[in-house]
C-alpha cells in the first residue's frame, strides 16, 4: 500500500468528513492576494549547475527548503511535512495533502530557524500541488530548479524531507527506477479516501512521511517533488514517487495566475460549517448507520447530542434523524459558524441549495464547490423533529479541501 509522505502527528477522532469548516484566514474573499503567473519560474537547469554528488546537491538545495507544520483545528489533527521556496518573496511549493484541512500552517526556513505564517494561494486536488506563501517574507533563498523532462532512468538523485515530521532536513540518495508511472495512495494509515496520481517519477530513495512537499534533485537541480513511498517488504523493494517538477511549476503558475478550472482552487473554499459523511447513499437513515459502523457504532444517546462543536473531537453520529427520504446528513456544526448560526443542527437534513434538490453527502459537496466565499446561499433543511427551514448563509473562506 503506497501512503502519502504526509507526517500525521494527532489522528482524527471520528471518520465523518468536515464540508468547509469554519475558518476565517482574511477577511473578505478568498482570503489571498495572487502574485501572478511571472512569479513562478520555468523548468530548466539552474544558473549556477550543481556539482555531482549527494553531499554537493544537498548544499545547494537545503537552504530553499521550508519546515512546514499545520493545524487542523476541526480534524482534531496536527500534521507535518516539507516546502520548497521557487520565489524569493515567499511562494513555496509543496503538497496539496500537507495543506489538506489546516487551519493554521506556519513555515520555518530550514537554514536559518526563522518561522512564517503561511497563506494558502490555491491547490490542485487531482494533481496533489499546492502553492502557499509566506507572510512578510523576502530575500529568501530559492530552491535549484532542474527540468523533469530530461531524466532518465538511472539517474543519481536524493530525497530531501522533514523526515517523520522531526522538524530538520534528512537526506537520501538513490536513483530514478522508473518514470511515468500510475501509482494508488492515501494517507499514512489509509484513514482518508485514495488518490490516484499520473506521470510520477520512481526512486529508490526512501520517501517517508513527512518528506511530503520537499524536493527531489539530482546535480541538474529540482527535479521532481516527493509526493508518496512505501515501506518494502521481504519480497519488495522499498519506493518513492515523486511529481514532475515540470508538472508542479505549470500548475502553480495556473494558481498564481488566477486561473481556477474544474480542478484547480484559487485561495480558500467557501464554508458552511458543517460535519456530513460521504458516499452517493441518498438515505440520511443509511448515511447515519454507515457512520456508526464505521466508527464502532459510536452514536449520542436521545437529547444528548450537543448544538455544535469545536472540532470533531467528541463527534457522536446523532440518534435522531430528520423523516426524510433524501438528502444529506448533519453530523453536526461547528460553533459560531454560519450553519450553527442559522439554526442547523446534528440530524437536521439538508435537502436544497438555492432551490436545487440534495441527493446525498457528494452531492452537497459538489453543489457546494461551485460557490466562492462572500456569497450568500439559501440553504432549505430539515430539522429532528420533522421542521422544513429555508435560510440564507453568507459564505466565507474554509480550511482547503
Amino acid at each position: 500500500m503506497l501512503t502519502h509522505a504526509l507526517m500525521a502527528v494527532i489522528g482524527a477522532a471520528l471518520a465523518a468528513g468536515l464540508l468547509l469548516a469554519f475558518y476565517d484566514p482574511a477577511s473578505g474573499g478568498s482570503g489571498v492576494s495572487l502574485p501572478g503567473s511571472g512569479a513562478v519560474p520555468a523548468p530548466g537547469s539552474p544558473s549556477a549547475p550543481l556539482a555531482r554528488g549527494e553531499q554537493a546537491i544537498v548544499t545547494k538545495v537545503r537552504p530553499g527548503l521550508v519546515i512546514i507544520n499545520t493545524t487542523l483545528q476541526y480534524d482534531s489533527e496536527a500534521a507535518a511535512g516539507t516546502g520548497m521556496v521557487i520565489n524569493a518573496g515567499g511562494l513555496v511549493l509543496t503538497n496539496n495533502h500537507v495543506i489538506d484541512g489546516s487551519t493554521k500552517i506556519t513555515a520555518t526556513v530550514a537554514s536559518t530557524g526563522t518561522t512564517y505564517t503561511a497563506t494558502v494561494v490555491g491547490y490542485d486536488k487531482t494533481e496533489d500541488i499546492a502553492l502557499i506563501r509566506l507572510q512578510n517574507a523576502s530575500g529568501l533563498t530559492t530552491v535549484p530548479i532542474g527540468n523533469s523532462a530530461s531524466v532518465t532512468a538511472g539517474t543519481p538523485v536524493v530525497a530531501l524531507g522533514n523526515a517523520q515530521g522531526r522538524g530538520t532536513i534528512t537526506a537520501k540518495p538513490g536513483q530514478v527506477t522508473g518514470l511515468k508511472q500510475t501509482i494508488t495512495a492515501s494517507e499514512n494509515g489509509g484513514s482518508v479516501a485514495s488518490e490516484t496520481l499520473h506521470g510520477m517519477i520512481q526512486t529508490n530513495a526512501d520517501i517517508v512521511p513527512g518528506d511530503s512537499g520537499g524536493p527531489l534533485a539530482s546535480s541538474a537541480g529540482v527535479i521532481g517533488m516527493d509526493t508518496a513511498g512505501n515501506e518494502g517488504s521481504s519480497q519488495q523493494a522499498s519506493a518513492g514517487f515523486a511529481i514532475p517538477i515540470n508538472t508542479a511549476l505549470s500548475v502553480s503558475r495556473q494558481i498564481a495566475g488566477g486561473h481556477a478550472s474544474s480542478t484547480v482552487t484559487i485561495g480558500y473554499p467557501p464554508f458552511v460549517g458543517i460535519f456530513t459523511g460521504s458516499g452517493s447513499s441518498s438515505s440520511p437513515r443509511a448515511q447515519a448507520e454507515q457512520e456508526q459502523q464505521q466508527n464502532g457504532g459510536f452514536s449520542g444517546g436521545a437529547g444528548n447530542t450537543p448544538r455544535c462543536y469545536t472540532s470533531n473531537s467528541g463527534l457522536t453520529v446523532p440518534s435522531a434523524v430528520a423523516p426524510v427520504s433524501s438528502g444529506a446528513l448533519v453530523i453536526g456544526t461547528i460553533c459560531g459558524s454560519p450553519a450553527a448560526s442559522a439554526g442547523l443542527t446534528g440530524g437536521a437534513v439538508i435537502t436544497a441549495v438555492n432551490g436545487r434538490a440534495v441527493g446525498s453527502p457528494d452531492d452537497l459537496t459538489g453543489i457546494l464547490s461551485r460557490f466562492h466565499p462572500g456569497e450568500v446561499i439559501s440553504v432549505t433543511w430539515v430539522s429532528p423533529g420533522g421542521q422544513r427551514t429555508t435560510s440564507n448563509l453568507h459564505l466565507t473562506a474554509g480550511p482547503p479541501r
